[in-house]
């Protein structure tokens, strides 16, 4: 299926008469662009990333998390030693939650939420939350 947008999932870990219970906090969808839909798997899994992490900062910063993604590559692209422009970009803008996240990677069957999201995101446009005017973070192509 041809990957239609980006979704993400916020869940939280409590305990619960000694019993983890995770619940989720939140979902964030939204479409991708026209430039955006040329990236390969590995890069749409990463501008994911980054774009959430931008989206759900209000509740990140200063917690301990995990970033839970089904691409394998994901945690070898955010450690290349030499990354491009573009990576080197993304590496830059989530810098500050490096210290505090940890890249873990599980089998799809896990995101369930989060690839529904991606498959029908919500447009983009003023009504949906997670919604960013396109000036905002002008295009940097991939070389």
């Amino acid at each position: 299926m041809h990957q239609v947008g980006l979704g993400s999932a916020l869940h939280q870990v409590q305990i619960l008469n000694d019993k983890p219970i995770e619940g989720c906090i939140c979902f964030i969808s939204r479409k991708i662009k026209p430039t955006e839909a040329r990236y390969g798997a590995s890069q749409m899994e990463c501008l994911c990333i980054v774009w959430a992490l931008g989206k759900l900062n209000y509740f990140l910063e200063g917690c301990v998390f995990e970033v839970i993604t089904d691409c394998s590559a994901v945690k070898s692209l955010l450690n290349m030693k030499t990354p491009n422009r573009h990576m080197l970009r993304w590496k830059i803008a989530i810098k500050e939650y490096r210290d505090n996240m940890t890249v873990v990677h599980k089998h799809w069957n896990i995101h369930k939420n989060a690839d529904g999201l991606s498959s029908w995101p919500l447009p983009n446009n003023i009504d949906n939350p997670a919604y960013v005017p396109e000036e905002a973070f002008p295009h940097i192509p991939i070389e």
